[in-house]
């Protein structure tokens, strides 16, 4: 299928304690199932550092003493060399895993990255540093039917048809980057602005001239990502072009406008194996911290910070991937840097259940508000894609949830009903392996119709979009019994004070608590926020039976 090459990966937060997942393009999700397997289970830990190597025809350990150590560029590098190159795909760590940071990410491609949650220290805690496909002969496929053939074409079709194809075809995410600043949608300056000072919030030339490679995964017809010869001083470098999320929370989130400096401190973050998210906002709760005089020189060690300064930014990086210094400090998320801190450091500290906040500033966007304090994972916009917020019409949204309003950036009405509807679409999305992209921001239909035609289709099996929807609430139901399982507590579907009472922009509380009892109904909660199907009589049915 087209744009089908996604990975999911979970495991206990180390970040949270609750339920921890990332999502991941790239090539190895293809590559596992030409290996025949459909997914893998990593029990237990190792008392040496391995690489995990899994072929058609077996499976083993193999020493990675020599890879330890090595950043997650350097690591594919090295595997490459020992495998012929093109034959292997692989999933790796890099130092932040390794020193067990919370918001360490697992990397694939050098360029495709499972960021959230911090799944790249349990790969470190068990001193796993690599997973590798290396499959050997070949593998018989099922036929193609022409049904299947035509229904692909049919998909494909629709993402390339798509009004948001050619930007993200073009620029990938981040040539959404000026259009949310115009539309005063970014969590700037840790969230205390909507928006950055001035007109413009990168340099387009950066951007557009300096592409020397465009890339996608395997099978998708988007190809959004690039390679850039970016100047870096006297010399060029060749770098790997930002998503939206990087661009905002390593650039306007902490004040920093230079586009050539934020797209060096992604692949920055990414050769590390740290979340670029997690850093971006972690960074900005610093430099307000240091603003506000709150920050103590035992936390700080002299490191001078200011909004958009790259220089503090690159070094608080490479402290927290070796777990020193100030970036040591903030290496266990925002939450705990706050309570650490204390003296009302929590009030800016832009998190919910221990994730740090997306890009998006809840109080320009109420569903995506409201996304974030409900998600399974915590404060997350890609956990509850609620594009149709700003893609539908009023009359699309009073057919589906009752009222107009329901797109209303600025609106309660409806929200409830909308992130519902979100929450049960990006659950399917990802279990079927389709990417967010192509199926939410271009194609956007929210109603599965599109992908439950794809996936009978692609099966030979009657699967229709409310057997698809009906799964996707029963998952919903078991994420938040597994939460609650964890130590949750529903109270914790909440946004931080800071969205409430200022000084930044803010939400009416009554109005939240409005939209979370509204979500609460629409998803078969009670109004404290506890399944009412209990989880001793919970079973997850699939949809063929």
């Amino acid at each position: 299928a087209p744009a089908s090459s996604r990975l999911h990966i979970n495991a206990v937060s180390p970040l949270t304690g609750l339920l921890g997942s990332s999502n991941i393009g790239g090539n190895f999700g293809r590559r596992l199932r030409t290996c025949g397997y459909d997914g893998i289970i990593v029990r237990g830990a190792s008392a040496r550092p391995v690489c995990l190597e899994i072929g058609r025809s077996a499976v083993r350990l193999n020493d990675a003493a020599r890879l330890w150590g090595l950043d997650t560029y350097q690591t594919q590098d090295r595997l490459d060399q020992q495998y012929e190159k093109g034959t292997i795909d692989s999933l790796v760590i890099g130092p932040a895993g390794e020193n067990l940071v919370a918001f360490a990410c697992i990397v694939c491609n050098k360029d495709h990255t499972a960021g959230r949650t911090g799944l790249g220290a349990v790969m470190g805690a068990k001193r796993l540093k690599a997973i590798v496909l290396s499959p050997h002969g070949s593998l018989r496929r099922s036929p193609v039917t022409p049904f299947a053939k035509a229904a692909v074409a049919d998909y494909a079709k629709r993402i390339v048809q798509s009004a948001d194809y050619r930007i993200f075809s073009r620029r990938g995410g981040a040539g959404y980057v000026q259009w949310a600043h115009d539309k005063g949608y970014l969590g700037a300056r840790n969230f205390g602005q909507r928006r950055l000072e001035g007109d413009s919030v990168f340099d387009d030339a950066v951007l557009d001239d300096t592409i020397r490679e465009r890339r996608g995964c395997r099978g998708c017809p988007v190809h959004c990502k690039a390679v850039l010869q970016v100047q870096s001083g006297a010399s060029a470098q060749r770098l790997f072009r930002p998503e939206f999320e990087s661009m905002i929370n390593l650039g306007a989130k902490c004040g920093l406008r230079h586009t050539a400096a934020i797209i060096e401190l992604d692949n920055l973050c990414t050769r590390l194996g740290l979340d670029a998210t997690s850093t971006g906002t972690s960074i900005a709760f610093a430099m307000q911290m240091a603003e506000k005089r709150l920050l103590r020189e035992r936390h700080t060690g002299g490191l001078k910070m200011a909004w958009g300064d790259t220089g503090a930014m690159r070094e608080m990086i490479l402290q927290m991937a070796a777990g020193t210094g100030l970036g040591g400090f903030l290496a266990r998320g925002v939450r705990h840097a706050a309570a650490e801190i204390g003296r009302g450091a929590d009030k800016y500290a832009a998190q919910v259940k221990g994730l740090e906040l997306t890009a998006y500033h809840p109080a320009a966007l109420l569903a995506s508000a409201l996304g974030y304090a409900i998600s399974s994972r915590g404060g997350d916009y890609n956990n509850v894609y609620a594009s149709l917020e700003h893609r539908w019409t009023p009359e699309m949204a009073a057919a589906a949830f009752g009222t107009a309003k329901a797109i209303d950036p600025a609106a309660w009405q409806g929200k409830g009903r909308l992130v519902h509807r979100a929450v049960l679409v990006n659950i399917m999305i990802d279990s079927i392996g389709i990417c967010k992209v192509p199926a939410l921001s271009m194609i956007g239909t929210f109603d599965l119709v599109p992908e439950a035609e794809l996936t009978a289709a692609i099966t030979g099996r009657p699967v229709v979009s409310e057997q698809l929807m009906a799964v996707a609430q029963q998952v919903a139901t078991l994420e938040r019994w597994i939460n609650l399982r964890l130590g949750m507590r529903p109270e914790q579907d909440d946004l931080p004070e800071m969205f409430f009472q200022g000084p930044g922009p803010t939400i009416d509380r009554n109005d939240f608590l409005r939209m979370r009892d509204e979500f609460y109904e629409a998803i078969d909660w009670d109004r404290a926020g506890w399944p009412l199907a209990s989880v001793e009589s919970f079973q997850l049915t699939a949809p063929f039976d």
